[in-house]
């Protein structure tokens, strides 16, 4: 499984990014697609799954901003972010949580400007 994250860029408080989590490989072991971000000096934490069902989780501080939606066709994930804050700038990942272990992407980094 692999996975390629992109959108990410600067983008001032209040504002909107979304960005893509492209997967690959074997899709049909996958349960679950996480978003992760990682702030400087602090530990990466989890922002939200989307399940192969297609519900979703939050975590408290994302939710009613955030949304994870896919699009099955392109096998593509993507984090719609909206009412941006700084405390939002960090580093954000996906990861496939697959039959044979967990896989991560490349990071991509989210600046949010007070």
């Amino acid at each position: 499984v692999q996975l390629q994250a992109s959108g990410g860029g600067l983008v001032q408080a209040g504002g909107s990014l979304r960005l893509s989590c492209a997967v690959s490989g074997s899709i049909f072991s996958i349960n679950g697609i996480d978003w992760y971000r990682q702030a400087p000096g602090k530990q990466r934490e989890l922002v939200g799954t989307i399940f192969s069902g297609g519900g979703t989780y939050y975590a408290g501080s994302v939710k009613g901003r955030f949304a994870i939606s896919r699009d099955s066709a392109k096998n593509t994930v993507y984090l719609q972010m909206n009412s941006l804050k700084p405390e939002d700038t960090g580093v954000y990942y996906c990861k496939a949580q697959a039959v044979s272990g967990d896989y991560w992407g490349q990071g991509t980094q989210v600046t949010v400007s007070s």
